[in-house]
């Protein structure tokens, strides 16, 4: 039975205290995120690891997922089994985000996913980027001698329910597309401005062939836009890999120390 000075810790709470806060300190953050140096758009691990590696060198970044949750596809592991696998060359990054992990033969790493996807976000947000959920980007900006310059935004829900609210807009920098297999903002750009990108699409799995070459996929594909992860190799028609995670994580890397190019950050 619980003692009654056990229960009677609690303070009195007020219902509008509680709206003015969330609204108050959400408003000043997004505020704060309109005019950035990096957007990065999807949750993905790709866009969770350049998070971190920006926002500790002090780089103001955003990051926009349409969805409810971060994590992309590395929630459900293979197959519903919450088990990944990652390779030799990227476990620096997993003991770089205190991930534990098992070696299962020489060379290949299994990790929790849940336990993976928690950490990537929880360093991510330490390092000081800023991750809004369901909000879903439905366009570029682009200025300055056609360069991607900022993203059109909107809440989630309004696609969902196909209302017509109009959208706003964010200033960035610089943009990177981590938004997986559709490669929703290069797909965007190509649509738009015909000739200006190509996105061929993923071809069937290949593991070995698809972890090897994300890394040369991963670059600048349009001025101020640049694509990682799932979203890079399906711009350049190269395979997906399933549930090994090692080329996103090196992918998200690499994309972060592009834009910091970029930007004049060594």
């Amino acid at each position: 039975m619980v003692s009654n000075s056990i229960a009677g810790r609690i303070m009195e709470l007020d219902e509008i205290t509680i709206t003015r806060a969330i609204i108050e300190e959400f408003t000043s953050d997004f505020l704060d995120c309109t005019d950035t140096d990096v957007a990065l758009v999807g949750g993905g691990p790709a866009n969770l690891v350049a998070a971190k590696v920006l926002a500790e060198a002090g780089v103001r970044t955003v990051l926009f997922e349409r969805k409810l949750a971060i994590g992309g596809g590395m929630w459900g592991g293979g197959m519903m089994m919450p088990r990944i696998v990652v390779q030799e060359e990227a476990r620096r990054i997993l003991d770089d985000f205190g991930v534990n992990y098992t070696e299962y033969r020489p060379g290949y790493y299994v990790a929790d996913s849940i336990e993976c996807v928690c950490r990537l976000g929880a360093e991510a947000v330490a390092a000081g980027a800023k991750i809004f959920n369901l909000i879903s980007v439905d366009d570029v900006m682009i200025r300055e001698g056609d360069a991607v310059t900022g993203l059109v935004i909107n809440w989630t829900a309004v696609g969902l329910q196909k209302l017509h609210v109009d959208p706003m807009t964010i200033r960035a920098k610089v943009v990177i597309d981590g938004t997986g297999h559709d490669a929703d903002v290069c797909s965007t750009v190509a649509r738009k401005i015909p000739g200006a990108l190509r996105v061929i699409g993923e071809k069937p799995m290949w593991a070995d062939v698809g972890e090897r070459i994300i890394m040369d996929n991963t670059k600048e594909v349009y001025p101020g836009l640049i694509a990682t992860g799932m979203a890079a190799n399906a711009v350049a028609g190269s395979p997906r890999m399933g549930p090994v995670f090692g080329g996103m994580l090196l992918s998200g890397e690499k994309a972060a120390l592009l834009a910091m190019e970029k930007l004049g950050i060594n």
